[in-house]
């Protein structure tokens, strides 16, 4: 059976250890603060992405890896006859997924890649990545991955608290209008992502809000806690909150391995600060 060697980009929340364990290559997206550009994870870390971007006066512009950088990489994963498995986040967030098609169009890899649109991000797009590095060790085939993949995807949660809107209102992510109210009133959103479309699921104020959303999404997990094994809490400037939420979640099932971690700067530089993400799936 040919050799499967897996690829994402740097959205995907995964740790050192799970990256080196099961051999994951990623392709890093760009980061621009007025003049200068830097590359994901290579000379910018996502904490001192934060930092830079809470006091800077514009709002940073994150950017798609080039085709020509896919092409680099998909070449040198190819060179030896494997067949290259590409998960990237949603088409609904960024261009990757499409410069990554280009590349290996330009590259005439054909049947040799196999390029998935993981409707999400963050760790709802890690877990998917590292279940099928899982599958891979476990002598399953590629098409046997791939419906592993969908059936992840079909049963994946991703709830993100925006606590502060100026981001999107700045990005363009809401209409003048609605964002001048928004401002005016405090307001918060709870944001979900179905089959890789990012909308608003409830609006409100105050702390009482954020503890609903809290309580909920908890809740959920204690009503599937024997079918949940993986849970990421991502945050853009509130690990302390993230790690409150993380053991709630060990005293419903201590069994569950909880990754509390900062996300990355595509999530950062539109969510804002305060933004928090509670993401998971059902087996």
């Amino acid at each position: 059976m040919k050799k499967i060697k897996i690829v994402t980009d740097s959205s995907a929340q995964l740790t050192i250890d799970e990256i080196n364990k099961y051999d994951i290559h990623i392709v890093p997206l760009s980061i621009t603060f007025s003049d200068n550009t830097y590359t994901d994870g290579v000379d910018i870390s996502r904490e001192d992405f934060v930092k830079k971007m809470l006091s800077a006066d514009e709002l940073p512009k994150t950017s798609q890896p080039s085709i020509g950088l896919f092409e680099d990489v998909f070449k040198d994963l190819a060179s030896d006859g494997s067949h290259i498995l590409g998960i990237f986040l949603t088409q609904s967030l960024s261009g990757t997924i499409s410069a990554a098609k280009q590349a290996a169009d330009l590259l005439n890899l054909g049947d040799n890649i196999t390029i998935i649109d993981s409707g999400l991000t963050d760790r709802a797009l890690g877990l998917q990545v590292l279940a099928a590095a899982k599958d891979l060790i476990a002598g399953k085939n590629l098409q046997e991955i791939k419906l592993h993949i969908e059936t992840i995807k079909k049963n994946q949660h991703l709830e993100m608290m925006v606590s502060n809107l100026d981001n999107l209102i700045k990005g363009g992510r809401l209409g003048s209008i609605s964002g001048k109210i928004a401002t005016l009133l405090n307001i918060k959103l709870v944001l979900q992502m179905t089959d890789g479309k990012l909308s608003v699921y409830k609006k409100g104020r105050g702390k009482k809000f954020f503890k609903d959303f809290e309580e909920r999404v908890l809740a959920d997990i204690e009503a599937n806690k024997n079918q949940i094994s993986e849970v990421g809490i991502s945050y853009v400037d509130t690990p302390d909150i993230a790690a409150e939420i993380a053991e709630k979640i060990h005293l419903i099932n201590s069994d569950i391995n909880v990754l509390s971690n900062i996300t990355s700067p595509i999530i950062s530089s539109h969510a804002g600060s305060g933004a928090i993400a509670i993401i998971y799936y059902t087996e």
